[in-house]
């Protein structure tokens, strides 16, 4: 009798370990799939695109501007290229070398601020002002042949004619230059601004995209590498002020700024990749983006 106890006993243990066993392996498995895992906390980005469209690597190139933008998670020609990172909180920007826009040689995934929600044709001057905030990084970015990594840029001001100044110019769009570009490159943040070739230039010279130059670019110095990074751009008349982690400021201000104020401006964020090399790419995140105006 003991013996068959003991032999019942033994058994017994042996499929419950076995038991225990298989639990924690699928266990295991299941933690591979984490929807499949409850209490999980999916974290979406706190950016609201009402007053945004975007530019896509695709197309002629394609744009979408809300409210079809605010559908992005579902919407089969941006999932590839703009959607949301649940576990980190924030909104993905992936581009590739592809379609460009007709001033530029460049593909992009970008945001371009709208005023007024699917129009371009508001925007605001320095006198009235603006401020843009974001907090992002540099997920993943391909190298040249030289093994360094590519640059893109994340963040802008870019310059518009009025529709006034386009007729007096005849131009053919309302294209002006980008008073402000900012690099990530090689880990650290660049600024890039322009300055006029000629200081006493007035209009109608000035409106000219010819009339205004690239000055010689900043860099923070501070590597921010692929962690995440805050940006702010403020500004308002005759001054413009780039900070990075609300610690290191860059300001300019003078007779460009001054003369600056003759163009309307938009503010642009994302990824537009400085490259054409042929399986090249750039992934970046934005886990915060503000407008104040």
């Amino acid at each position: 009798m003991n013996t068959i106890s003991h032999h019942n006993f033994y058994s017994f243990l042996f499929f419950f370990l076995l038991l225990f066993a298989c639990k924690k392996e699928v266990e295991a498995e299941s933690t591979v799939t984490i929807n499949d895992r409850p209490g999980t906390t999916f974290k979406l980005p706190n950016i609201d695109l009402t007053h945004w469209k975007v530019t896509l690597p695709i197309g002629n190139p394609t744009s979408i501007k809300p409210p079809e933008i605010l559908g992005y998670a579902t919407n089969d020609v941006l999932k590839p290229y703009m959607y949301n990172d649940s576990i980190e909180g924030a909104l993905v920007f992936y581009t590739k070398p592809g379609s460009s826009t007709p001033n530029s040689s460049y593909s992009r995934t970008e945001l371009r601020e709208q005023m007024v929600p699917g129009s371009d044709s508001h925007n605001w001057t320095f006198i009235e002002g603006g401020k843009i905030k974001g907090r992002l990084r540099i997920d993943e970015i391909s190298k040249d042949s030289s093994g360094n990594p590519h640059r893109t840029i994340v963040m802008q001001i870019h310059g518009r004619l009025t529709d006034a100044q386009h007729d007096l110019l005849g131009q053919k769009d309302n294209n002006a230059p980008p008073i402000l570009k900012i690099y990530w490159a090689n880990g650290y943040v660049r600024l890039k601004s322009k300055v006029l070739k000629n200081p006493n230039a007035v209009e109608p010279e000035i409106l000219h995209t010819s009339a205004w130059g690239d000055d010689d670019g900043y860099t923070f110095p501070v590597e921010v590498g692929y962690d995440p990074f805050t940006l702010e751009i403020i500004a308002s008349e005759g001054r413009m002020e780039v900070i990075l982690n609300d610690t290191y400021s860059r300001v300019y201000q003078g007779t460009d700024m001054e003369k600056w104020s003759v163009f309307e401006n938009y503010f642009k964020a994302g990824n537009y990749f400085q490259t054409k090399d042929e399986n090249a790419f750039s992934r970046l995140k934005y886990y915060t983006l503000e407008v104040m105006h």
